[in-house]
């Protein structure tokens, strides 16, 4: 076992420890009770100008799935509309009550004809343990070279302080992407079209803050007529 992947299990079991698992069957602890849900005047913001606008169209974009396999936009959107969601990694309990929210309801964005797209910069190590902890039904991205985080306009860059504030707390995050940029997403939220075009689009800093499934299928209801 490579010492990546040994930092990655490192992570997951610092986070089963100091944080409270939503349900005992999960393998990856999510902080339910600390997350909030976006207000309706903030849904459909893009906070210090991060991410593509709605009727701005996906610039093309080479990425890898969870298992290594090269992945474009074309691929993404050959059955159609997708909902994209950038998360910070694997390592963020946060983003893993989403992941799990989102999946739960996958039926739903089924019955709407979109597939949510999920895409991190983790690398393909850790896209197989979140895919496989929540026996994920749609798309993981391994986004390790930014490729669809630039694409989409949502990339942050931790400066050195903050990087070793994580590695403290035991998250390593160039065991995470294998790479050594120290970037990640701003969670970030885009409805797109089958042609590639964003119709709605959220992006916050806050990433105690998200939007919960119903405002996401509400987005839908709303934007695809």
């Amino acid at each position: 076992m490579n010492k990546q992947k040994v930092s990655i299990i490192f992570s997951f079991f610092l986070l089963s420890i100091f944080l409270l698992p939503v349900s005992a069957e999960l393998k990856i602890a999510a902080a339910e009770k600390a997350t909030n849900t976006t207000t309706h005047d903030e849904l459909g913001r893009n906070e210090n100008d991060l991410g593509l606008k709605a009727g701005e169209s996906v610039p093309a974009f080479e990425s890898n799935t969870y298992d290594g396999e090269s992945i474009n936009l074309d691929n993404l959107l050959a059955n159609g509309s997708i909902m994209v969601i950038f998360y910070r990694g694997g390592w963020c309990p946060f983003c893993n009550y989403q992941v799990r929210q989102i999946t739960q309801a996958f039926d739903k964005f089924q019955q709407r004809n979109v597939t949510p797209v999920l895409i991190s910069v983790d690398n393909t190590d850790g896209a197989m343990l979140i895919k496989e902890a929540y026996e994920i039904p749609f798309p993981v991205l391994s986004d390790s070279n930014l490729a669809a985080h630039e694409s989409f306009k949502t990339v942050i860059e931790l400066g050195n302080s903050k990087y070793e504030k994580y590695k403290k707390f035991g998250v390593d995050l160039e065991a995470w992407s294998g790479l050594e940029h120290h970037k990640m997403a701003a969670p970030g939220i885009f409805l797109v079209n089958g042609e590639g075009q964003v119709l709605w689009s959220h992006v916050a800093l806050d990433f105690k803050t998200r939007p919960n499934v119903e405002q996401l299928l509400s987005v839908i209801d709303n934007n695809l007529k």
